[in-house]
């Protein structure tokens, strides 16, 4: 796929997955715990942030020719050599990628108050601007 449609897709799935933590973020801020099924929705919507920031950050790598690496964390760690990213970012890429790796392999062991500390501080919102920026 080319690299300008590709990234015209994040950026689409990028906004709906924002638009969901969105309302997530308001239900919190009128001051009412989110139920199990809108929690469960947080953590899909998160998912799904972090696998396309993923992706995208491979396909910047093989746009670039660049050997493209299978871990997520390797994945940005080259983004930030390239000085696509800020090397200061790299920890929180690190922990988003690692959130991510929780909600796949280690569900049953997910603190969902520091997921909404998280969200409640926009702390995935460099995630979606990443997603949104054109390289």
């Amino acid at each position: 796929m080319r690299l300008d449609l590709y990234q015209a897709e994040t950026a689409r799935v990028a906004a709906e997955q924002s638009a969901l933590l969105g309302q997530a973020k308001d239900i919190l801020k009128q001051g009412r715990t989110l139920t199990p099924l809108e929690q469960a929705g947080v953590l899909h919507a998160l998912q799904v942030l972090v696998e396309n920031a993923i992706g995208k950050a491979k396909q910047l790598l093989k746009a670039s020719e660049q050997p493209v690496p299978v871990s997520g964390y390797d994945a940005f760690k080259a983004l930030a050599n390239r000085n696509q990213i800020a090397q200061a970012d790299l920890p929180a890429w690190n922990a988003i990628v690692g959130l991510r790796n929780r909600i796949v392999h280690d569900y049953m062991n997910i603190d969902m108050d520091q997921v909404i500390a998280l969200l409640s501080a926009d702390k995935d919102q460099f995630v979606v601007d990443f997603l949104l920026k054109k390289f």
